[in-house]
């Protein structure tokens, strides 16, 4: 008997288009949750199976044990501490192990950052470095609690860990992407669209939004104009520039594992009657612009040239530089609990060492 051959194409074919099918959902059982109002589609979903997969790379190292108290300041045995200086001995060596432990590479330790003929030096970039990220990460706790403290939950901020996960160089950075080459001309300005790129959901929007948004003098995020027609002084969007907006939209997606309706009232994108999500995010986006502005590429110029980006550009942080998929850093383990010296300078008490000669001589008596 002879085969048809489509009676072998037929089903060879189906079997192909149930494959490609199951790449647009997810098998059951999903997880809603309700973040806004009712009647409104403010609901994220999740996926059990991946957020369980996630979990590994969001668990924290066990915590180093305290410091003695009752030690002297660090400053009185360590030369050239210029950032911790309201540390004692023991909470600042119990902190610079911990600092080892999330970022330097296993086999160097504190080489990593110090010369260990003399730790005082400042000679490797990679300490002038970790000085500034120690100096940020305190900003950070101190000054934008709008942020990292928006939950509200005690010890709620971030470490070193929050980052880099053990790693040198945190797995979430990025530089200004100058794109292929294209012709000059009329017929070659894509205005970095049309250009898939895994930052931006592999979409046809803008491929780097980040260098538009999050550096230097931002854009405004904005996807519609706040005024039906052009008004001298006003702001107006035109379709790309919209498009530039969903483009750093599709990242904070990716970014945190969520739906749009997560910050985002789905009656209306641009109303702020929503949870208060969509506030949490406006404050991260002014942190991260402040965090790459003011201290990381200023770090460009101590870095050495295999550090820089494909135009010269100093590494730089986004979204998924602290929040690797998960809708709070770490699913919100408040592991600032562990390490309140990162919170922020605390005051250094004052002691007869710590007071010069000069100030502990007894007043003339008044005649």
């Amino acid at each position: 008997m002879r085969t048809n051959l489509r009676d072998i194409l037929a089903p060879l074919a189906a079997l192909l288009a149930a494959v490609l099918l199951t790449g647009c959902w997810e098998r059951p059982p999903v997880t809603s949750v309700q973040n806004g109002y009712r009647g409104l589609g403010m609901v994220g979903v999740y996926n059990p199976r991946t957020l369980e997969t996630q979990m590994p790379g969001n668990a924290i190292p066990a915590a180093l044990p305290e410091a003695a108290p009752g030690a002297p300041l660090g400053t009185t045995v360590y030369k050239n501490i210029q950032v911790l200086k309201d540390l004692s001995l023991t909470e600042h060596v119990r902190l610079m192990t911990a600092f080892t432990l999330w970022v330097a590479p296993k086999d160097q330790g504190c080489a990593y950052c110090h010369d260990l003929a003399d730790f005082s030096l400042d000679t490797k970039y990679t300490k002038v470095v970790a000085r500034r990220m120690i100096q940020l990460t305190r900003d950070l706790n101190t000054n934008w609690k709008s942020h990292v403290a928006s939950s509200g939950a005690p010890g709620a901020g971030v470490t070193c860990h929050t980052c880099h996960r053990g790693q040198p160089v945190p797995a979430n950075i990025w530089f200004t992407d100058p794109g292929p080459k294209s012709v000059k001309g009329p017929a070659g300005g894509r205005n970095g669209q049309n250009l898939p790129a895994a930052a931006v959901g592999l979409t046809s929007m803008a491929y780097d939004p980040f260098t538009t948004f999050l550096t230097g003098k931002p854009e405004q995020i904005r996807v519609i104009a706040p005024t039906a027609l052009p008004v001298s002084g006003a702001s107006t969007r035109n379709i790309m520039q919209t498009e530039a907006t969903y483009s750093l939209m599709f990242h904070l997606s990716s970014a945190l594992g969520v739906n749009c309706t997560y910050c985002h009232n789905s009656r209306s994108f641009a109303s702020w009657e929503g949870p208060p999500q969509r506030a949490f995010a406006w404050y991260g986006i002014q942190m991260v612009r402040e965090i790459n502005t003011a201290y990381l590429e200023p770090l460009g110029k101590a870095l050495p040239a295999k550090r820089l980006g494909p135009t010269g550009d100093a590494p730089k942080a986004n979204c998924a530089t602290c929040h690797q998929g998960a809708f709070k850093p770490l699913y919100g383990v408040p592991q600032l609990l562990d390490y309140p010296e990162l919170a922020g300078p605390k005051a250094i008490p004052v002691t007869s060492a710590a007071v010069p000669d000069a100030a502990r001589k007894k007043p003339a008596a008044k005649s």
